[in-house]
Order: structure tokens, then C-alpha cells, then sequence
């Protein structure tokens, strides 16, 4: 996900190793054969059905404790904690290396956050936010929306930033936000050089995308249908 300076701007993926190799020889006044004897160091190898089953099992956890701490605003301690390792593991099954760049599976397209450490775009203290926060992507226009309803009082308010992406690499983009708007008719240019932030996509596949932003925060994302 991405993340602006202001209230308004809310919202922002292992090779085989080699054969084993000997560890240490037993000395010679070792009871063992006189040979000697090694200790073997086997490399632990991956199979795709293995890595799938992980990669389900850990999307599930994660999910699940999204949904429980409701997006993360009423995660405790203990729960930001336990998400935060999930989320590092599920990064490193990442089955799509250049998400950015790739075809399938694709970074376009509308997603919608489950979880974010980020108080800000939860709305941790101030207004609630209603329904889905989502975040469109289109890499062929290297462009960006985030949109969300926030009640304000009695009167919901629905609210959107537009940004335009600069690809750094594969997966790692700068963002430039463009222009607030309020019920899609009223809004303002972003100042020039003051809306700025970067987007990390470590983990996509066709379900989930995980994103770290340049403050720190994690983003676990669901694409929408």
C-alpha cells in the first residue's frame, strides 16, 4: 500500500542448493571404520506440491488474524508480533520474482486491504472507515489509485488519491501522489514535491499481494473479483 503525509492521502515479491558436502572427518583414533567417517550435510530441497501446501497454511494464518484484528486496528502486541512473522515467511515462498514486470500473475488490478500496521490509513483514532479500503494498479499507464468511505459523523464520505508510479526494479516502485478527491468531483492537485512514498511488493500470486512501505509499515492485500 501506499502511504501520504495527510489525512486525506491514505493508502501503498531460492535456487536448489548443491549436493551435500562433508561437515568433518572423525579422527583417527576414532572406533569407527579405518576410513574415517563423515558427517553429511544434506541441503534442503524444495518441491513445488511442498512449497504450495506452506504457502496455503501460511495465507490462511495470516488471513484469519487479519480478519480478527479487523484490519489490524485492534491487533495487540502479541498479534502485531505473531503477524509480523507470517508475513516474513509467506515472503520468502514469493513465487512471482518481478511482479511489477510480469503477466501472470498480475499486479493490475483492484486489491483490497486486509491488514496494515499503518494507524493512519486504518484511521486508528480518528474517523471510521467503512467497507473496503482498495487500491487499484495499472502498470501499462504507471498509475495508482487508493480509494475508501469515511464516516464523518452521520454523513459518509467517499475519498480518493490518484498517484503515478516510477519503477525502481522489478518489484519496488517510487510513488508520486497526484490529485485528492471527494465524492469523484471535488478535489485538489497534490503539492508538487511533498507527496511522495515507495511501495515494496514482496509476495503475489493470484490471491494475495504482501507490500512493505517506505515508513516500515506491512500490507497484506486480497485481489478483488
Amino acid at each position: 500500500m501506499m502511504k501520504g503525509t495527510t489525512q486525506i492521502a491514505t493508502l501503498t515479491l531460492t535456487g536448489v542448493a548443491q549436493a551435500f558436502s562433508p561437515v568433518q572427518s572423525v579422527p583417527e583414533t576414532s572406533p569407527s571404520t579405518a576410513l574415517g567417517a563423515f558427517s553429511l550435510k544434506f541441503p534442503e530441497v524444495s518441491f513445488p506440491g511442498i512449497q504450495d501446501g506452506k504457502r496455503k497454511s501460511l495465507k490462511k494464518k495470516i488471513l484469519t488474524l487479519a480478519a480478527e484484528t479487523k484490519r489490524g486496528l485492534t491487533a495487540t502486541v502479541e498479534q502485531k508480533a505473531e503477524m509480523q512473522e507470517l508475513f516474513a515467511d509467506l515472503e520468502q515462498l514469493n513465487p512471482t520474482r518481478n511482479p511489477l514486470r510480469t503477466d501472470k500473475p498480475s499486479v493490475n488490478g483492484d486489491w483490497s486491504l486486509d491488514y496494515t500496521t499503518s494507524d493512519s490509513i486504518l484511521g486508528k483514532g480518528g474517523f471510521e472507515r467503512i467497507g473496503p479500503i482498495v487500491q487499484t494498479i495499472d502498470t501499462t499507464t504507471l498509475s495508482a489509485k487508493n480509494s475508501e468511505v469515511v464516516r464523518y459523523g452521520v454523513i459518509d464520505v467517499p475519498r480518493s488519491v490518484t498517484a503515478e508510479l516510477s519503477p525502481v526494479d522489478g518489484k519496488f516502485t517510487d510513488v508520486k501522489f497526484k490529485r485528492f478527491t471527494f465524492w469523484d468531483n471535488i478535489g485538489f492537485d497534490a503539492p508538487e514535491m511533498k507527496f511522495r512514498g515507495a511501495l515494496d511488493v514482496t509476495y503475489l500470486d493470484d490471491e494475495v499481494r504482501l507490500t512493505r512501505g517506505d515508513k516500515g509499515n506491512i500490507f497484506v492485500l486480497t485481489r478483488m473479483e
